[in-house]
C-alpha cells in the first residue's frame, strides 16, 4: 500500500495539473464531469462539487493531504472577457469558483484553486508562467492557496513574442500560442512539447491544460511547508 501523500484533483480535465503532482511524489485521484479516458490516474466521472460534498459527508476526504481544483469560470478568462461567451450570450454562463471555495473550506484541508489570468475572483497567492520553468509557452495562471502559504517566485522577463498573428501583424518569437487554430497557432505536437504533456493529443484538452511544471513546483513547495510545520 502506498504511503505517498494523496491529492484530489477536481475538474481534472486531461491531467496537466495531476502529472505535476505525480512528479513531485503524490498519488493522484481525479474527478471531472466529462469523460477523460486519457487521464493518467484513477478518476471519478461526475460532478466535482457533488463528489467533493459526498467525500466530506462520508469522511473519506480524510485520505487526502491536499485538494487541487480548477473550476470553470467563463466570465473570468482573459481570452473570453468581453466576448459573447463570457457574458452568457448564446450559452450558459458558468462560474463555480465561489461554491468550490466554500466546499474546500469545509474539508479542513489545505487546497489550491487555479484560474487563468482574467477577472475570476481568487487571491493571486501565486502567479506562474512558462518562462519561470524554461518552457516555450507562457500560459499565465493564478493560484489561491488555502490553509498554507509559500513565497512567490520571481517572474522573469519574457524572452520575446508569442509566435503568430495579432491584429493583422505577424510576429515571430520563442513561445507558441497553445490555443485556437490558424493564425500561426501551435500544432498539437508543438503544444505537447511546449507543455510537457504527451499522454493526450486532443487539441481541446491541450488548450485547457496547465503545464505539469507548475504543479510540480506547487507540490514541492507544499511538501516543504508541511515538513517545516511538523519539524
Amino acid at each position: 500500500m502506498s504511503t505517498a501523500p494523496r491529492v484530489l484533483d477536481l475538474f481534472c480535465c486531461a491531467g496537466g495539473a495531476a502529472w505535476g503532482y505525480h512528479l513531485a511524489g503524490f498519488d493522484v485521484d481525479g474527478c471531472d464531469i466529462a469523460d477523460r479516458p486519457r487521464y493518467p490516474f484513477p478518476r471519478h466521472r461526475g460532478d466535482a462539487l457533488e463528489y467533493l460534498a459526498d467525500l466530506i459527508a462520508t469522511g473519506e476526504i480524510a485520505r487526502y493531504a491536499l485538494v487541487h481544483a480548477s473550476p470553470p469560470c467563463q466570465a473570468g478568462c482573459a481570452l473570453t472577457v468581453g466576448t459573447n461567451a463570457s457574458r452568457g450570450w448564446g450559452g450558459a454562463h458558468t462560474d463555480l469558483v465561489a461554491p468550490t471555495r466554500e466546499l474546500l473550506d469545509a474539508t479542513g484541508l489545505p487546497y489550491v484553486i487555479e484560474q487563468p489570468n482574467g477577472k475570476a475572483v481568487i487571491r493571486k497567492d501565486l502567479s506562474l508562467c512558462g518562462e519561470m520553468f524554461g518552457l516555450d509557452v507562457l500560459r499565465h495562471r493564478n493560484f489561491e492557496l488555502g490553509r498554507w502559504a509559500t513565497a512567490k517566485p520571481a517572474h522573469p522577463r519574457h524572452r520575446g513574442y508569442v509566435r503568430g498573428w495579432r491584429h493583422g501583424i505577424y510576429r515571430d518569437g520563442p513561445y507558441v500560442a497553445a490555443y485556437g487554430e490558424g493564425g500561426g497557432k501551435a500544432t498539437v505536437a508543438e503544444m505537447q512539447a511546449a507543455m510537457g504533456i504527451t499522454w493526450t493529443d486532443i487539441p481541446e484538452e491541450l488548450t485547457e491544460a496547465i503545464p505539469p511544471a507548475y504543479t510540480k513546483w506547487i507540490a514541492t513547495a507544499f511538501l516543504t511547508c508541511r515538513q517545516e510545520v511538523f519539524a
